[in-house]
């Protein structure tokens, strides 16, 4: 026949495979009838597009960049926000393309995230280079002289860890704890520093030891190393590494918890933001204890609430 469909009492014989999915659709038409259902490529849920788009790292560095400034009563413009913010966007989008990158021939199935980069890459490419001149011209014109003397030490940890990220193991059965604690604590010195710049009396050496950083750094660390664990947890039929994943990231959230309730008992000043962090991490104890319950993209979502929502917590308590 013309219309390609096979006369009465042929059977449906498609002369190749690839055309073999068309034939249900225009008999369905025929017949005057709705068109089965093509599974489409798989679409993402609109609540994963932050991650996809490596954009929930930098929402969560300016939110604790706002609370570094209430707690040490600072005011910071505009270019303090906007260039942390393109910073670790920069940071987070030049580590996910390395990670295709080293991933390229791999057996592994590369995760959602990942996945989304390697299928944009020109876009992220072509992005990263922008950020990265804004950042400098904003830096340049924008950002106070405070900023060059840190930036040093900034630059060794980011190096540091972009040199850890391509000689660590790939395995699957392993969680690189190293390259999670020196992500956590370049996160928080990155955040910290940006507000720490403005405090003209205070040098280097306050920032690193200031309760605000220390406890922040614990926090970034926990969460990043908290995605691994959940992951290695998940990957294994051991209950005796699942019991062990879970008491790894437990224990320390539930020291920081203590650290974070002693610490605003003794210090007013530092309360809010004590606050914020003890809230921070009962809520990431109680997604890991939750953790079943799960996907893996719905846990990386939710591991960046529980960053966020504590600002809620900050301010409530800086104005309370």
């Amino acid at each position: 026949m013309a219309d390609g469909l096979p006369d009465a009492g042929q059977g449906i014989q498609p002369e190749s495979s690839a055309l073999a999915g068309f034939y249900p659709l225009a008999l369905a038409a025929r017949l005057g009838e709705p068109p089965p259902a093509v599974p489409a490529e798989s679409r993402k849920p609109w609540w994963l597009y932050p991650n996809l788009l490596s954009l929930d790292a930098p929402l969560v560095a300016i939110a604790w960049l706002h609370a570094f400034a209430g707690a040490w009563r600072l005011y910071l413009p505009w270019p303090a926000y906007v260039c942390l913010g393109l910073a670790v966007w920069v940071i987070y989008v030049s580590d996910r393309l390395l990670d295709v990158s080293m991933a390229a021939g791999s057996p592994l199935p590369l995760e959602a995230r990942h996945e989304f980069h390697r299928r944009h890459q020109r876009f992220f490419r072509a992005g990263v280079a922008a950020a990265f001149l804004a950042g400098v011209f904003i830096v340049v014109t924008q950002m106070p002289m405070a900023i060059y003397l840190n930036l040093l030490l900034g630059g060794v940890l980011v190096a540091g860890f972009f040199g850890l990220a391509m000689i660590s193991s790939q395995e699957a059965n392993e969680v690189p704890i190293l390259k999670n604690v020196l992500a956590g604590i370049t996160f928080a010195f990155g955040t910290a520093m940006t507000a720490h710049i403005y405090r003209n009396e205070f040098g280097l050496e306050e920032l690193v030891r200031s309760r605000e950083f220390l406890s922040f750094a614990v926090l970034c660390v926990l969460n990043i190393s908290a995605i691994d664990l959940w992951e290695h947890a998940a990957r294994s039929e051991d209950m005796e590494i699942k019991a062990s994943d879970e008491l790894t990231l437990t224990l320390p959230l539930a020291l920081l918890g203590i650290a974070s309730i002693v610490l605003a008992a003794f210090d007013m000043a530092s309360r809010p933001f004590c606050y914020a962090t003890l809230t921070a991490s009962a809520l990431l104890f109680v997604i890991n204890r939750q953790r079943q319950r799960f996907s893996m993209d719905a846990l990386r979502v939710l591991a960046d609430v529980a960053l966020l929502v504590p600002l809620l917590v900050f301010h409530s308590s800086a104005n309370g």
